[in-house]
C-alpha cells in the first residue's frame, strides 16, 4: 500500500455557494483531527508521513482545500501580481475571513464530527485560532503551527514577517504552464525549509504535482486570503486548550509571532522545534504528533 493509498476518495462540503475539497486518512473512530494548510497551499501539502504519526497517536484525519485553493471554490480569476503587492495591496473583499471559519464548520458538518482538534498551518493558523472563537464548542483542542497571531493586520502584522524570502521569491521568474507552475511551487517548498533540514525535492514535487489545482503563483488568491477582514473577537478570548508550535530556524514567521500567540492565549503550551523551517520535515513529525496528542489527553 502506497502514502495516497490511505487517504479516502476526495469528497465536497458545502458552505452555501462554496465547495471544500476534503479527504480522510486511514481509520475511523480516532480523536477528529482537522487540519487546515497555508496561504493558497493545497492540502496534498500536508505530510503523509506526518498524516501517519497523527494516526498511530489514535488521531482521525481529515484535511481540506480552503477556498481559493486546491480544488476548492476559487474566487475570480488567477490573476498575477507581485509578492509584495499581495503583502501591501488593499486585497478585495470578495468573502470575510468569518467566512473562511464557516467554511471549516462545514467540513466538520459534512465530516459528521460535533468537535475537532483544530490543527492550522501558516494561514491555516490564523484561521484555526479563529475558529476557536468563533465556534469555540466545535474546537476540543487548537493547534496554532508558525502562525502569527490573529489579533495582527494591516503594516502591524508585517512585523511578525521576515521580508527576505518573500522578496527572493518574487525576484524569481518561471515559465507559464504546468511545469512553470511546478517549479515556483518546488523554489516556495525550498525557501521555506530550514538549512539543517532542506526540503525533500522528491516528496515536495511529488505532493506538488498532487494539487497543482492552485498554488504560490495564483497571487490574487493568496491576497482574497490574506487581506479577508476580521471582524470577531480578540486572541485573549480564545479558552480552548491550545498548542502553539513554530520552527526555530522559519524564514518566513518570526518566533515573535508565536511567543505573541502563546501570550495572547491564557495557558497554552509554546513548543519550538529545533531546525525546523517555515514548514513540516520528517523530523519533527513524531514532536508534533506526540505534542497534539497531549494536548488533548484526559
Amino acid at each position: 500500500m502506497t502514502d495516497t493509498d490511505t487517504w479516502s476518495p476526495m469528497t465536497y462540503a458545502r458552505n452555501g455557494d462554496v465547495e471544500l475539497a476534503y479527504d480522510r486518512f486511514g481509520q475511523r473512530g480516532g480523536t477528529p483531527l482537522l487540519l487546515m494548510m497555508g496561504l493558497a497551499i493545497s492540502r496534498s501539502w500536508w505530510p503523509d508521513g506526518l498524516c501517519r504519526a497523527f494516526a498511530d497517536e489514535g488521531f482521525d484525519v481529515v484535511r481540506y482545500d480552503q477556498r481559493d485553493s486546491g480544488s476548492s471554490t476559487r474566487f475570480g480569476g488567477a490573476a498575477r501580481r507581485g509578492y509584495l503587492g499581495m503583502l501591501l495591496g488593499p486585497g478585495s473583499a470578495s468573502y470575510t475571513a468569518e467566512d473562511l471559519v464557516d467554511d471549516a464548520v462545514a467540513v466538520l458538518d459534512a465530516v459528521g464530527w460535533e468537535r475537532a482538534v483544530a490543527f492550522g498551518h501558516s494561514l491555516g493558523g490564523i484561521v484555526a485560532q479563529r475558529l476557536a472563537l468563533r465556534r469555540p464548542e466545535r474546537v476540543r483542542g487548537l493547534v496554532t503551527c508558525d502562525a502569527p497571531p490573529s489579533d495582527a493586520s494591516g503594516l502591524g502584522a508585517l512585523r511578525y514577517l521576515r521580508p527576505g524570502l518573500v522578496a527572493r521569491l518574487a525576484a524569481k521568474k518561471f515559465p507559464e504552464g504546468r511545469d512553470g507552475d511546478i517549479a515556483a511551487s518546488l523554489a516556495v517548498a525550498k525557501g521555506l525549509a530550514s538549512p539543517v533540514n532542506p526540503c525533500d525535492e522528491v516528496a515536495a514535487r511529488a505532493r506538488i504535482e498532487r494539487g497543482l489545482e492552485s498554488g504560490p503563483r495564483d497571487v490574487a488568491g493568496l491576497s482574497r486570503q490574506l487581506h479577508a477582514r476580521w471582524d470577531g473577537p480578540r486572541l485573549r478570548e480564545v479558552r480552548t486548550p491550545t498548542l502553539v508550535l513554530h520552527g526555530e530556524d522559519d524564514p518566513l514567521v518570526r518566533t515573535s509571532a508565536a511567543r505573541a500567540v502563546a501570550r495572547e492565549v491564557r495557558g497554552a503550551k509554546l513548543v519550538v522545534l529545533d531546525g525546523v523551517g517555515h514548514d513540516l520535515p520528517p523530523v519533527s513529525w513524531q514532536t508534533i504528533a506526540e505534542q497534539t496528542r497531549r494536548l488533548v489527553e484526559p
